[in-house]
């Protein structure tokens, strides 16, 4: 059950996404949404080295980012108040700039859900460094995060990563628990190089899935996640992707598993991401 979404607006073409996301599971679930404008000038300004005689150009350059980010951001917090209003959703909104990490940390605390364009942050120039910056939202006990795509689309099928971690389990019993789409049909795939006990983790983890009420395939593919992942969604239709990520793995190796990274930097699809 989720109550209170928090939306990143960043004012990416994702955003706009993002938006609408968040009326739509906000008043499917009689939820609340906070809308933060995670907005850094200081990032935005950066434009390298600035060749000499070449300052005034710069700042120029600056101030138009500057001004281009603010009308966008102005933008889509007024659809977000007008969706809302048709919708009869409450919202919230937060006018902040700063570290948009450090402000998605600090309001995640009393919130059930945060939606944001993750992969805007290795698009549109939000961070110097996205894998490290995308870390720290992680290790921070961010979850589940909602990371839209580029473009909104139904949620009819959801193709379930189930590697035989607990974190990856913990990740579908979080989708299933929080019921956000009740009507869709899940697809558990596990990925597998060799021999294991894949047919029993997909029996049990269907009979989870169903005893909530939803329809379930399982579906075993021979290869490594890494990648086979993306084509097994698009294999599938699917329309969501459910996949979680080891906390301590990101801890000890100081960098995202390959398969998460991969795809949330190549994924067509939006992503629902636990650890």
């Amino acid at each position: 059950m989720i109550k209170r979404i928090l939306l990143g607006i960043a004012g990416t073409p994702y955003t706009a996404v993002a938006v609408k996301r968040a009326v739509e599971l906000a008043s499917l679930h009689s939820a609340r949404i906070t809308a933060v404008t995670a907005v850094d000038p200081n990032q935005i300004c950066k434009l390298g080295p600035v060749p000499a005689g070449a300052s005034y150009y710069a700042r120029r350059l600056c101030q138009n980012r500057l001004e281009v980010t603010k009308s966008n951001v102005t933008d889509s917090v007024a659809a977000l108040e007008e969706y809302c209003k048709d919708s009869g959703v409450a919202c919230d909104i937060a006018w902040e700039t700063g570290d948009p990490f450090e402000l998605l940390i600090s309001h995640s605390r009393f919130h059930d859900l945060t939606i944001f364009g993750l992969r805007s942050i290795f698009e549109y120039q939000l961070t110097e460094d996205p894998e490290k910056d995308l870390i720290r939202l992680l290790s921070a006990g961010v979850r589940p995060i909602l990371a839209v795509a580029s473009e909104a689309c139904n949620i009819r099928k959801v193709m379930v990563a189930l590697s035989g971690s607990m974190e990856s389990a913990k990740a579908m019993r979080h989708f299933v628990q929080f019921n956000l789409w009740p009507k869709a049909v899940l697809d558990i795939v596990h990925f597998s190089d060799g021999p294991d006990e894949s047919n029993e983790l997909l029996k049990n983890a269907a009979a989870y899935c169903r005893d909530h009420g939803y329809t379930v395939n399982t579906q075993m593919i021979p290869g490594r996640a890494d990648t086979m992942l993306l084509a097994a969604a698009k294999d599938l239709n699917a329309d969501m992707i459910v996949m979680g990520n080891s906390i301590r793995n990101v801890w000890i190796r100081k960098m995202l598993g390959d398969t998460v990274l991969k795809t949330l930097t190549q994924s067509e699809l939006p992503i629902f991401l636990s650890q």
